[in-house]
């Protein structure tokens, strides 16, 4: 587990543009399970998150087509919630930072970690957006 001190900043990153905090499985499941679209962000330590993952998930909503509800959980923090978020991403391998959308309850897009590493923050926002506008209102 990571101190909480340490992660603020990067939970922040998501939370001031709106997403909201999971913590508990029981928060994911409901969040998952919501009518619409839920796009579900895995937050990570790690520089891809911060380079790569967190702008290319706040660039993406400029969108004119986004998803209904935004949600993150962080991956050696908000341990039930990450186990909770993996289970509804199978047959995906576990990995963080990543990002699953959701429609009403079922996963419809994925980008793990290997389609964020390396890859430029404008890049992941054009991989969501094309996502967005395939299955948003």
């Amino acid at each position: 587990m990571y101190p909480a001190e340490l992660v603020k900043p990067m939970r922040e990153d998501l939370t001031k543009v709106g997403f909201e905090e999971l913590h508990t499985a029981e928060a994911v499941d409901a969040a998952i399970a919501k009518e619409g679209t839920t796009l579900v962000v895995v937050n990570s330590v790690c520089g891809c998150a911060a380079a790569n993952a967190r702008p290319g998930a706040r660039m993406s909503l400029q969108n004119a087509k986004k998803p209904d509800h935004i949600v993150t959980v962080f991956a050696g923090v908000d341990r039930e919630a990450v186990d909770a978020a993996r289970g509804h991403m199978v047959p995906f391998p576990p990995s963080s930072p990543c990002m699953a959308l959701f429609k009403d309850g079922e996963l419809v897009h994925m980008l793990e970690r290997h389609h964020i590493e390396g890859r430029p923050a404008e890049l992941i926002a054009e991989n969501l957006v094309d996502a967005y506008n395939d299955h948003c209102k």
